[in-house]
């Protein structure tokens, strides 16, 4: 057995969480190794529904999970989702429930800085969802960072309170917006202390333990290669890095943590937010994808842009991403349509490329190169096996396959955990 890394291969919005969940039932740990509360997974368990953004999703199976020291972690949001969760029935305890004590906190004032830098930015803005997630990872490779650790040593969160607010303040108060109080800050921060620390510890100790007795560790990654800080459109990306192999820095693991990588892609090509979409349609076919595939932002509830399978922007993903495998989702969304168009490449200012560089102006002109491939008139709503696919659609699958360059290892017919059509067990290597 080996372990497993879950990353998605467009811009997010991919069905990541069915997925998971999924897996997770079969793993023993599920560990979140990067993003914040920016992220959101949306798990579908019976008749129960549940929007997961900070939490693991193998604590719907009532399995270990792990925040790792790569998230960061807005402690109110954290303790909402868990109430919120807790409502649902499902029990999230320091028993259920490990945070890497090395994991930097997002304050109030990350939020507000997120939001400033937007409203400042204009029509340039870069469409964060303004919960400090950028703002949050920069304190942390610039050494200011407030950790949960640091949580249990007032003295210690006093000084760093007083850099911290020299360089924000400084910042919103340029910016025209309304600066933060020590006080009531070291006040929040130290009622958070008792309902946080518990849950704290060397997680590296514990997965050092778990690898020892072999037991099966799920990853679970957040956003998506092209939204990745390095390899993603950049600066319409997020504030870390999605690919796999940040698994291992991100949880306290070696380089070979992440273990078999399967990459989650829509059967067609979602994104939120602002910058590049070469795929993107503004028709009523684009409008029929929204709908039917119900593009709404699991965390924010904005409207995705869709647009046909980008099978170039996938290959890339593939390819820096790491992955092995392809988790294809939604498929069911593509029924009834005539025809069907992938993206192999595009043209820029009259030069064709089977890439997306990383130029700001060239993203911006990519135009693309389509190929097309006739549709199907039959459901494959709820399909659980390759007989019950109409012979069109699995010509459509093996197309995408070819074009990436990795196999489709799991196909997704419906939101429903079972719904699904297994290729080969990642847990197996």
């Amino acid at each position: 057995m080996t372990n497993v890394t879950i990353i998605g291969a467009q811009w997010g919005d991919e069905g990541k969480g069915k997925v998971v969940d999924w897996l997770a039932s079969r793993a023993d740990i599920v560990v979140r190794f990067q993003g914040g509360h920016n992220a959101g997974h949306t798990l579908v368990v019976g008749n129960q529904t549940y929007k997961l953004s900070l939490l693991p999703s193998g604590v719907v199976n009532g399995k270990l999970g792990i925040i790792g020291n790569g998230v960061v972690v807005d402690p109110n949001a954290l303790l909402a989702e868990i109430e919120r969760v807790s409502a649902q029935g499902l029990k999230v305890t320091p028993e259920t429930l490990r945070i890497a004590e090395n994991a930097p906190l997002i304050l109030p004032l990350h939020a507000a800085l997120d939001a400033a830098r937007e409203v400042a930015r204009g029509e340039r803005k870069i469409g964060t969802t303004g919960r400090g997630i950028g703002p949050a990872y920069e304190d942390k490779v610039a050494r200011r960072a407030i950790r949960i650790c640091d949580l249990a040593e007032p003295e210690t969160l006093s000084a760093k309170l007083d850099e911290l607010l020299l360089h924000h303040n400084t910042l919103l108060a340029g910016l025209g917006a309304a600066v933060f109080k020590k006080e009531d800050l070291l006040a929040d921060l130290l009622a958070l202390a008792p309902k946080l620390l518990p849950f704290a510890e060397p997680v590296w100790e514990r997965l050092a333990e778990a690898k020892a007795k072999g037991e099966k560790i799920l990853f679970e990654g957040a956003q998506a290669v092209m939204l990745d800080v390095d390899h993603g459109t950049y600066p319409f990306v997020t504030s870390s890095n999605t690919v796999a192999s940040t698994a291992g820095s991100g949880s306290g693991m070696g380089p070979d943590a992440a273990g078999r990588v399967l990459g989650i892609a829509k059967a067609y090509t979602t994104r939120v937010g602002s910058g590049p979409f070469p795929t993107e349609l503004h028709d009523e076919i684009g409008q029929r994808l929204g709908e039917r595939g119900h593009e709404f932002g699991t965390v924010t509830g904005r409207k995705r842009r869709c647009g046909w399978f980008d099978a170039a922007m996938v290959r890339q993903a593939v390819k820096v991403g790491g992955v092995q495998g392809l988790a294809l989702t939604k498929l069911d969304v593509l029924d009834g349509f005539p025809e069907l168009k992938i993206c192999t490449g595009y043209m820029i200012d009259g030069q064709p490329y089977k890439h997306l560089p990383a130029a700001m102006s060239k993203q911006a002109a990519a135009m693309p190169v389509y190929e097309v491939l006739e549709g199907w008139t039959q459901s494959t709503q709820g399909a659980r096996s390759w007989a019950e696919l109409p012979a069109a659609a699995i010509k459509y699958v093996k197309r995408i396959e070819e074009l990436v360059e990795a196999p489709v290892t799991l196909l997704s017919t419906s939101p429903e955990r079972d719904d699904t059509i297994l290729m080969q067990d990642p847990f197996a290597g």
